[in-house]
């Protein structure tokens, strides 16, 4: 088997077509694969065209409330239908299965286990699905092969409830011509730009970056122009409140194409979120963009961040000092452009094609253990 090309399943629980971490990196790990020759097929919900040539769509996703969010998984009996009848239908080496114990189709493949399985663990923070359904899940969770978590925060959550081996692996980046987005034209303007990228929600703090923008508004001295991409429940009264034009760009969602780009041409990206986070990966893909980045101080970015080297890490929710630190960063050429420099090196060492050779290892590792 060894330097063979392997047949792998990958599941993802959340629909394909919505973006989100988990399916980025369901799918740039796949793309990954397939390019160093593995035959890969990524199995998940598709609410709209499947967004690759190799996913096999297994029906919609229904909202579903999980870890503070709103999670688009498909627990239904038609999509586990669907499940067993592609897994019937095709011959795979091993299956992955990303956040194995999601309702949906990670869980009926975690169900009928009738080959090797690597899963990987993605939440972090707390989780009520692990603590009021553990009678149940914990017998399935002794048929995974080989346990990844994708942070020491993810591991926690995991281990918390489900004692075992896990291991850390990072989440990954495309870099360098793997990195997407340049099909897009994005118009930057005259003024220096901060970005954020993420779900309208209160975790993920945007608010508190609205606020610094416009304590940065107050000097009168300085302009820059602040894009928001995203949706979620606080959209309507944060872009109602925030609705100046000239300051505040609201894009809605965006497709992966665009968002590459928009981090592109960006001065600052800015991460703001107060908790709940596993792993920043869109911390990376803005290094990997050459884009400054100023995030939360959380366990969850400090995965990723080093304070002062690669991002500048300041205290969750507290706007003047992330209006402060938004100032220095824009206003200090030198300073960002260290920042950028360190960034693209921490984005090399957690590159998607070196995770994908990674994970190979982990496959051929649980298919000589079954043999």
């Amino acid at each position: 088997m060894a330097g063979d090309a392997l047949r792998v399943a990958m599941f993802c629980p959340y629909s394909l077509s919505i973006p989100g971490g988990v399916q980025s990196q369901v799918l740039g790990l796949a793309h990954a694969l397939r390019r160093i020759g593995h035959e890969v097929r990524v199995l998940g919900p598709c609410d709209g065209p499947p967004p690759a040539s190799f996913v096999t769509p297994l029906g919609d996703s229904l909202p579903t409330a999980a870890n503070g969010s709103v999670a688009p998984l498909a627990p239904d009996p038609s999509a586990a239908l669907r499940t067993v009848r592609a897994l019937r239908d095709e011959q795979f080496d091993v299956w992955h299965l990303h956040e194995p114990l999601a309702p949906g189709p990670t869980l009926t493949a975690l169900t009928l286990h009738s080959r090797p399985i690597v899963a990987t663990f993605h939440a972090a923070g707390r989780s009520s699905s692990y603590r009021f359904l553990k009678p149940v899940l914990k017998p399935l969770t002794k048929r995974i092969n080989h346990r990844v978590a994708v942070s020491n925060e993810a591991k926690r959550l995991v281990e918390q409830h489900f004692p075992g081996e896990y291991e850390v692996l990072f989440n990954g980046v495309a870099i360098g011509t793997e990195v997407a987005g340049d099909d897009v034209a994005i118009d930057g303007g005259a003024d220096p730009s901060v970005l954020f990228v993420g779900r309208h929600e209160e975790r993920k703090g945007l608010s508190t970056l609205l606020e610094a923008v416009t304590v940065l508004e107050e000097d009168h001295d300085y302009r820059l122009t602040c894009h928001i991409i995203g949706r979620g429940p606080d959209t309507d009264s944060l872009r109602s409140s925030y609705a100046n034009p000239e300051r505040f760009r609201w894009h809605g969602q965006a497709s992966e194409s665009e968002k590459i780009s928009r981090l592109k041409s960006a001065t600052v990206f800015v991460a703001p979120a107060l908790r709940g986070e596993s792993f920043g990966v869109v911390l990376l893909e803005a290094m990997a963009s050459s884009t400054a980045v100023i995030a939360s101080d959380i366990p969850g970015y400090r995965n990723v961040a080093t304070n002062g080297t690669d991002a500048v890490l300041v205290e969750p929710g507290n706007a003047v000092e992330l209006a402060s630190a938004i100032k220095a960063v824009l206003t200090d050429t030198a300073y960002r452009d260290r920042l950028v420099s360190e960034g693209l090196k921490t984005a090399a060492s957690m590159s998607m094609d070196r995770l994908a050779t990674l994970y190979e290892e982990r496959y051929r590792l649980v298919l000589n253990s079954r043999a």
